[in-house]
């Protein structure tokens, strides 16, 4: 890598932290006070990572600039703006995106960008999704963890009454806030499900299967434990709902929604039998 490249490389990147210093100390913020978006902190890495696998590709692509690349920055210095007038994060967040892989587009062309596509957009995950969209998704979510508790609680016999998002039970009631809609692990999984597919199987049409088969994966997941929450407060008392138990069992569901994703992979490669995702490029 000659001077000219290492010096343009540079400018580039103090350019980029000119212009997004306060949009990425936000996110950085969010990610350290928002348990719901606390993976963002590994998503830098493995998209960092998923290029220096690329890196071979990335040298023996022939580099055709394209204006088209320009117009995509210009965009998304757009974005940005509109964003920080508009006081949207999500906007000036996701304007990080359009301007890395307009760059890329300006000074290699569209064969690098092709190259590259994926660990730029991967870097969507780490952004929160904008509140009323995360409002829309966890209300439902709430309501369906409630209903999917009230009936294995009726299942194992224990008397119960739903209002809403709120269980009662004989002893205490148990109440399905936000924090407990299941949206925490419903992101968390689609990123860890993302990446497990890509490190286990090529075919694109696999990894695609467990990214949106981690979905209801989750939604399941957490359904189980409101039912479990409400088993052990029945038997226990309140205190089994709250306090150590109640964090201890979200990481315990968890690794159960994890080893589901697992085995419908198993299943998936049972019946549709695929060669494994080739390792690191050299």
């Amino acid at each position: 890598m000659n001077k000219k490249v290492i010096a343009v490389i540079l400018a580039l990147l103090v350019c980029f932290a000119v212009l997004y210093r306060g949009v990425i100390a936000k996110l950085v913020h969010d990610w350290y006070v928002d348990d719901n978006y606390s993976h963002g902190f590994l998503i830098v890495p493995i998209a960092l990572y998923f290029v220096w696998e690329r890196r071979a590709k990335v040298r023996e692509a022939a580099a055709r600039p394209s204006l088209w690349g320009l117009v995509l920055v210009l965009g998304s210095m757009a974005m940005l703006l509109a964003g920080i007038l508009g006081s949207e994060l999500f906007l000036t967040r996701v304007s990080i995106v359009g301007t890395l892989a307009g760059v890329v587009l300006f000074l290699l062309g569209w064969n690098h960008l092709k190259i590259l596509i994926f660990p730029i957009a991967f870097l969507l995950l780490m952004f929160p999704i904008p509140a009323i969209i995360f409002n829309q998704v966890a209300f439902p979510l709430q309501l369906l963890a409630s209903r999917f508790g009230e009936t294995a609680l009726t299942l194992s016999q224990i008397p119960v009454l739903r209002e809403g998002n709120v269980i009662h039970l004989a002893n205490t009631s148990l109440e399905v806030a936000e924090a407990c809609s299941g949206i925490r692990s419903l992101i968390s999984l689609l990123t860890l499900g993302i990446v497990f597919g890509y490190f286990t199987d090529s075919r694109l049409w696999v990894r695609w299967a467990l990214a949106i088969g981690t979905i209801p994966i989750a939604i399941a997941a957490n359904g189980i434990r409101v039912a479990g929450t409400g088993i052990a407060a029945h038997h226990y008392g309140e205190a089994a709902a709250q306090g150590f138990f109640h964090s201890f069992s979200g990481w315990i569901i968890f690794v159960a929604a994890f080893i589901m994703m697992f085995l419908l992979y198993r299943i998936i490669a049972w019946i549709a039998p695929g060669r494994p995702a080739p390792g690191p490029a050299a």
